[in-house]
């Protein structure tokens, strides 16, 4: 992914992203996703937005899986769970959950079109549910790496810290 020439576009993801992660850190998945699918697809970029903001995400998500794995005593763990709570295989999760376990993976080995192409099959074929929870599995996973990175006194994109920080 070639990062975007505008630092205002950047600067406005940022702050996107920042407030839909607080949005989901608060428990208010539904205004987390409004943030990055409706303030966005009403851009005139507005999938590009999308796939740009999620792929920054899943970055933040690779740098801080990169951190806590190195000399690490704990290795980073992907698990999926259901509704109930209760641990699936990566292969029989949904769709877009499988989807969203691409992208990560990709920008994880550090395979950035990969990852783009997970999040364009999100944008150009799924329904707007779908999309969604791509969306909030990347905020959330997001959210629990950078607690744990925090925990752990490693790292964390400043950005992310803030919007965690304004959290009570």
């Amino acid at each position: 992914m070639t990062p975007p020439q505008d630092p205002d576009r950047q600067a406005r993801l940022t702050a996107v992203a920042g407030e839909a992660l607080a949005a989901a850190r608060a428990g208010e998945d539904a205004v987390a996703v409004d943030l990055v699918t409706g303030y966005l697809s009403g851009s005139p970029e507005g999938n590009e937005e999308i796939r740009e903001l999620v792929l920054l995400l899943f970055a933040e998500c690779s740098s801080m899986v990169g951190s806590l794995g190195s000399g690490g005593a704990t290795p980073v763990k992907m698990q999926v769970f259901d509704e109930e709570g209760r641990e699936v295989q990566i292969d029989d999760a949904d769709p877009p959950v499988r989807t969203a376990i691409r992208a990560l993976l990709a920008e994880v080995h550090g395979d950035q079109d990969a990852a783009s192409e997970q999040i364009e099959i999100a944008l150009a074929n799924g329904q707007p549910q779908e999309l969604a929870t791509v969306v909030l599995q990347a905020l959330r996973w997001t959210l629990k790496l950078a607690i744990e990175c925090e925990t752990r006194d490693l790292p964390v994109a400043s950005w992310i810290t803030a919007s965690l920080d304004d959290q009570p």
